[in-house]
């Protein structure tokens, strides 16, 4: 096989075609980055710095995985470099106590599960492609802008990634028991807010 100079082979034979990143992933990407940050432009810009970095990385893709899942990896740390950024001293004014007054009212202090009366309420949209809703889709996102900065990151670690908490709380500097308050508030937070704009 012939390797032009727009193709980077390698050692597995799976061959990087930068020269069509933007026309095959860069929609695919940028939602990615978008439901992860909430913020247009910046998604822009990581899909920008993502190419850049894959470029400057693209002898060392052992062809182990497709492109768009290496674009990906190479985007979802620049995702969490973003979140780390926006955390940054946040996580140091965190109160170093487990759960606050107004916590207590909705979880219990032992367990940190939702005490009775507090416990979530089904929404009504619980049928199997409820989450494909795209009015609820919409309203979750602007619920979600609405959160701190670190609370957004490590709810999206969490819930969206799929990242362990301790990944977690290493990634983002922040204690294992700040890591469940935030959780604890985000969650109440969004539930509030989306009791509020959709039911």
């Amino acid at each position: 096989m012939q390797i032009t100079h727009n193709e980077i082979a390698s050692p597995h034979n799976i061959t990087l075609e930068p020269q069509s990143w933007v026309s095959k992933h860069a929609d695919y990407l940028y939602a990615y980055a978008l439901t992860r940050i909430n913020d247009r432009e910046q998604a822009r810009d990581l899909v920008q710095e993502t190419f850049l970095a894959a470029l400057e990385k693209a002898d060392k893709f052992e062809g182990r995985s497709s492109e768009r899942t290496w674009l990906t990896a190479i985007l979802k740390f620049k995702v969490i470099d973003l979140y780390r950024k926006n955390a940054s001293g946040l996580a140091k004014r965190m109160k170093h106590n487990t759960v606050e007054q107004g916590d207590q009212d909705f979880f219990d202090i032992d367990d940190g599960h939702w005490n009775d009366q507090h416990r979530p309420k089904e929404f009504g949209i619980e049928q199997p492609d409820a989450l494909e809703n795209k009015e609820f889709q919409r309203i979750l996102g602007l619920c979600m802008q609405k959160l701190p900065s670190l609370w957004l990151s490590i709810f999206t670690m969490k819930h969206m990634d799929e990242e362990s908490t301790e990944t977690i709380c290493e990634a983002l500097k922040v204690s294992a028991s700040n890591f469940w308050v935030i959780i604890h508030r985000t969650k109440v937070n969004l539930r509030s807010c989306l009791q509020k704009n959709w039911i």
